[in-house]
């Protein structure tokens, strides 16, 4: 199986940005440990990250070419219709994830404009989000 991780808008600020909501760990960190559970169960993983909306299109466009899609949007998540229909556009199963519990958050927060196309949403479990939507990826 082959996994593609894509990260979105100021996930690369991992490690620094509010820390108390989003751990201290960066995304090197969190890719490393999921590239060694990827390789434990037989699988290829692949990482991408922009803060550019039209990037993260892109990226899942060429998802149609994996077995699985783990996305994290970021602030994306709650109004780029732009994402949704990507993720619309190919068959390849697409988890959203989500570092914090969106729904204990701002009320902007609780609406995932994306969730609807998605296969599955994990979220509230920091970075074993992550690690739980791979699980859930590989066992398809």
């Amino acid at each position: 199986m082959k996994i593609l991780v894509i990260n979105g808008v100021n996930l690369d600020m991992l490690g620094t940005r509010e820390p108390e909501i989003y751990g201290g760990r960066t995304l090197d960190d969190i890719n490393s440990d999921l590239s060694v559970i990827a390789k434990n169960m037989g699988a290829d993983i692949d990482f991408v990250q922009s803060n550019i909306e039209g990037e993260i299109v892109e990226f899942i466009h060429s998802g149609r070419l994996y077995d699985g899609i783990i996305l994290n949007a970021g602030a994306y998540t709650h109004y780029s219709i732009a994402i949704r229909d990507a993720i619309s556009s190919i068959k390849t199963p697409c988890v959203e994830v989500h570092l914090s519990n969106v729904h204990k958050r701002e009320e902007f927060r609780h609406t995932s404009v994306i969730s609807a196309v998605c296969t599955g949403v994990i979220a509230g479990f920091g970075e074993d989000s992550y690690k739980l939507a791979l699980y859930a990826l590989l066992k398809k």
